[in-house]
C-alpha cells in the first residue's frame, strides 16, 4: 500500500471514530443541557369517543403493553388470512384464476 493510501485511510479512520464518538456523546450533552430532574414520560392512547372495539384495543394498550403485543402478534396473521381469502374470492369472481396459471419464468 502506498503512502498516499495510508494517509487517506488514517484520515478516514479518524473521521469515522470522531463521528461515532460524537453520536455516542450527543445524548449526554442533551441531558446535561436540560438541568434538573427529568420525569418519566408516559405514553397513553386517548380512548374518548372511540367505538367499542377501538376503545378495547386502546385500553389494552394503556393497561399492558405485553398483552397488547401478544394480541397483535396473534391477530395479524389471522387478519392476513381473512383478507387474502376475500381477495382470492373477488379475483375468482372477476375471472382471474391464479391457481391454474402457467408460470413464465424458467
Amino acid at each position: 500500500m502506498s503512502k498516499h493510501f495510508k494517509k487517506i485511510y488514517r484520515r478516514m479512520a479518524s473521521l469515522v471514530i470522531s463521528g461515532t464518538s460524537l453520536i455516542l456523546l450527543l445524548p449526554a450533552l442533551a441531558m446535561a443541557a436540560g438541568g434538573g430532574k427529568i420525569d418519566v414520560m408516559v405514553i397513553v392512547a386517548d380512548t374518548r369517543g372511540l367505538p367499542a372495539f377501538e376503545a378495547w384495543w386502546a385500553n389494552l394498550y394503556n393497561e399492558s403493553h405485553l398483552y397488547f403485543t401478544i394480541v397483535t402478534v396473534i391477530l395479524i396473521p389471522i387478519i392476513g388470512v381473512i383478507f387474502g381469502t376475500i381477495a382470492d374470492f373477488f379475483m375468482k369472481f372477476l375471472g382471474l384464476d391464479l391457481e391454474h396459471r402457467e408460470l413464465a419464468e424458467h
